[in-house]
């Protein structure tokens, strides 16, 4: 570990102590890092005596329900929280502010923030930062965190970190895969963490809706002439008519990437605003971060999202034709 990296975890661990109560946030739409790493500052603010609330503006994946503490996230879309208090905020794996969503609107004026993050395109929101972009998840920040705290994981912890690495490396299989990362995997592993059951619901399964709309995406699957590219799109009435949540979408653009000779598959989504969501995948030869910034996104340079005007085929079209130029 460098020694940038110590100081931003001394930075982080005064952070913790120096306050009593915390707002721990993720990102919209939280994925199995997001979520996990949420449950993670949550357990290591416990064992340093401080009290947490947990909140996300959006809908939480029910595949992560086994997750200790999962229950104690709350929902901004199926509830109002009234009457909190707490003396600071922590965000996870948000790769910038506007990333928080509503749930910014809950925070103390003037409050410090300590913004723990691995994305590139993370710009340092917080009066405490601790970004990494070399780490594979936030989890894997979180994890170092503990140690640098001279604690150990219990069973518990240690299966929401193993959870954030394993998505957030598509099962170990992702560029993102480092030799630390495998060293903490192991560690994990040590403590008791079932690895085969973990890759198994996480990375095999999956319901008969999110079947359906992997069957309704597949269908409309399009490629650029070259076959560089390909693309597919979910419209804003297709997860009613498959009865389908917003997990079910992850892991589809992958379909388009896996095609031999694709350099980017991209999934659009329209939203019930008539705006349009893309999520970018790449091979390697174009930086989808950069494409996603230059439309107010951002990410990684494998694996980048952002937010398009309406309609959906200028959208499309749009984000395409910039993918076609980044891939010259």
């Amino acid at each position: 570990m460098s020694g940038n990296q110590m100081v931003q975890l001394d930075e982080a661990l005064a952070f913790l102590k120096d306050n009593a109560s915390f707002l721990v946030v993720s990102h919209v739409q939280p994925d199995g890092d997001a979520i996990s790493s949420t449950l993670v500052v949550s357990w290591l603010l416990e064992r340093l005596g401080k009290k947490s609330t947990l909140i996300n503006e959006s809908e939480l994946p029910a595949r992560l329900q086994y997750l200790r503490g999962f229950d104690e996230i709350l929902s901004l879309k199926h509830e109002q929280p009234e009457g909190l208090s707490f003396d600071a905020v922590i965000a996870v794996d948000c790769a910038d502010y506007k990333r928080i969503g509503e749930v910014a609107s809950l925070f103390p004026e003037n409050c410090g923030l300590l913004n723990i993050d691995h994305h590139p395109t993370n710009n340092g929101f917080g009066t405490v930062n601790v970004i990494r972009p070399e780490a594979a998840a936030t989890v894997e920040i979180l994890y170092d965190l503990i140690i640098h705290a001279g604690l150990v994981p219990d069973l518990e912890c240690a299966k929401a970190v193993y959870t954030g690495l394993l998505t957030d490396t598509g099962g170990f299989r992702y560029s993102n895969t480092t030799p630390r990362v495998m060293e903490i995997a192991a560690s994990l592993l040590a403590l008791g963490v079932s690895g085969s059951e973990l890759a198994d619901h996480l990375l095999e399964k999956m319901t008969i809706a999110k079947l359906k709309l992997l069957q309704t995406a597949l269908a409309r699957l399009t490629f650029s002439e070259d076959l560089k590219i390909g693309w597919l799109y979910i419209g804003k009435e297709d997860l009613a008519e498959c009865e389908a949540v917003p997990e079910d979408l992850e892991g589809i653009v992958n379909y388009a990437l896996n095609v031999d000779g694709v350099e980017v598959g991209i999934l659009f989504k329209e939203t019930s605003d008539g705006g349009v969501k893309a999520s970018m995948r790449s091979a390697g030869k174009a930086d989808v971060a950069a494409i996603a910034q230059s439309f107010g996104g951002g990410g990684h340079v494998r694996a980048s999202g952002c937010r398009l005007e309406g309609p959906l085929e200028g959208a499309m079209s749009g984000l395409v034709e910039a993918v076609r130029k980044a891939l010259v």
